[in-house]
Formats: C-alpha cells, structure tokens, sequence
C-alpha cells in the first residue's frame, strides 16, 4: 500500500501521509514516496501549491520506533544513510519553489513537528492539533528537527521546545511563531482549501523567487543579503506574470479615474 498518496483539487494538490494506524510515523518507504511525490509535483505546472497532511487521527507522530530500535543494532554507514533521507526531504521541503501548507489536525510529534515546520505555513486545528519534540524522553537528540525550528522560532524558544519535549497547544504554538493559523477543528478543511485557492491564483513566478529570496537570507550578510535582493528584483520584472499584474492594475486605476 502507498504511504503517500496524492488528492488533487483545482490548482492545488493534498499530499497525504498514508499510515494512519502508524500514526503516520516516518518509515522509509514513506521518505522515499514523499521525496518522489515532491520532485515530480515541482515541475508539475498545473500544481501550483502544496498541502501536506496526515490520514487518520494524527499528523505525523514522528520516526517509526520499531524501525529506529533495527537501526540502533545496525553500523553507523546505515544510520547515517538513514538520517540523509530524512534530511533531504526536510530541505526538500524547506526549499521548495512552491507554497506548502502544513494541515495539521492532530499531533505533530518530534520528526512531524519536523515536517511541519519545514512548510511555509502552518494551519491547525484549535483543539485537535498538538506540537512536540519528545526525542531526548527517549534518549534521542532532535538534531535535524533542531536545526529548522531554530530558523522557524528562535534560538531561545526552540531550546524551550527542545530540552523540555513538552506537548504544546495550537494556540501556544502559534504564540511562539510555529503556527500560522489556529482555526476550530471543523473549519480547518475550508480555511485551508480556501488560502490554497487564494496562493494558487498568484503568480508562480513571484511565489517561486519569494521563495528563493526567503530560502536564502539566513546567514547572509545585510550588503551581501540586499545585493542578492535586487538581482531577484531583476529577475521578477522581466517576468510575462509582473507584466500583465501591472498593465491589470494601471487599466483598473485609469478606469476608476475615468469614472
């Protein structure tokens, strides 16, 4: 059975984790389909944003333990190997020259919270959604996870997140900058669908170099930062979309004079 399965709807696409008596825990298998899934949706035009979510009562609950106590009696080149496929889809994610929204309806956990906060946006349900690190519980470290949620948060509210491995509300973590959106459980399929909607219909190749701009500012200096600023500003100008988006909005300005 597919671990990842794709819904589409209009101009946007649902990817699915597809192990909901697993709680979507993070196999191998799931890695590879989500990597797969990603690389042909990116250069797939008529999929112009990205919704991930979970099937069954959680988002993701993070590694598969089963797995992890295999890879614990294994040598070091296959946990290593292990660790890069997660990494890649986390960048893979992270990077990703499309919107992706995290649909988050119930628990985030470790390398969920992870995949989430790899998203652009993150959308959860008020009471449903919940958030967590619980590695080092489990004598783990959330390194990978870590390094994304320092970026997403800050330092000082990741470690927060990081050493306690406490289990947060939607509504803190939207608090501390992990969430985007917290909105009651039973409207979160519409709130979703409709930011969607309203993502897709902008032009892919703003969102696309907004992304870019985004992807790469940290660890920029502010001169070098604002030098590669203004070459996207090139780039964006001399784009068919930035054309006809201000011919539209000189036509609508000269008709409201006109009137």
């Amino acid at each position: 059975m597919a671990e990842v399965e794709l819904l589409w709807a209009d101009a946007y696409v649902r990817v699915r984790l597809n192990r909901p008596d697993k709680r979507n825990a993070l196999s191998p298998q799931l890695l590879q389909e989500l990597a797969e899934h990603l690389q042909r949706l990116a250069e797939d035009a008529t999929a112009r944003v990205l919704v991930l979510e979970g099937a069954g009562p959680a988002f993701c609950a993070g590694a598969d333990l089963a797995y992890l106590q295999q890879l614990s009696q294994m040598p070091a080149l296959e946990n290593w190997q292990d660790s890069q496929q997660l990494m890649r889809v986390l960048w893979q994610l992270y990077t990703y020259p499309k919107p992706v929204i995290a649909k988050v309806h119930g628990p985030a956990i470790a390398g969920g919270c992870g995949l989430a906060s790899a998203c652009d946006i993150i959308v959860a349900a008020r009471h449903g959604a919940r958030f967590g690190y619980s590695e080092v519980r489990l004598g783990f470290v959330p390194a990978l996870v870590g390094v994304l949620l320092v970026h997403k948060i800050g330092e000082q509210r990741a470690r927060r997140l990081l050493l306690t491995a406490e289990l947060i509300s939607a509504e803190e973590a939207e608090r501390l900058g992990l969430v985007s959106y917290v909105v009651e459980d039973e409207q979160l399929d519409a709130f979703v669908h409709e930011l969607a909607q309203r993502l897709a219909s902008y032009s892919p190749a703003s969102l696309r170099l907004t992304k870019a701009l985004l992807s790469s500012l940290h660890g920029m200096a502010p001169e070098g930062a604002l030098h590669y600023a203004a070459g996207l500003n090139v780039l964006a100008r001399l784009t068919e979309e930035f054309r006809a988006g201000v011919e539209s909005f000189l036509r609508r300005e000269r008709s409201h004079k006109g009137g």
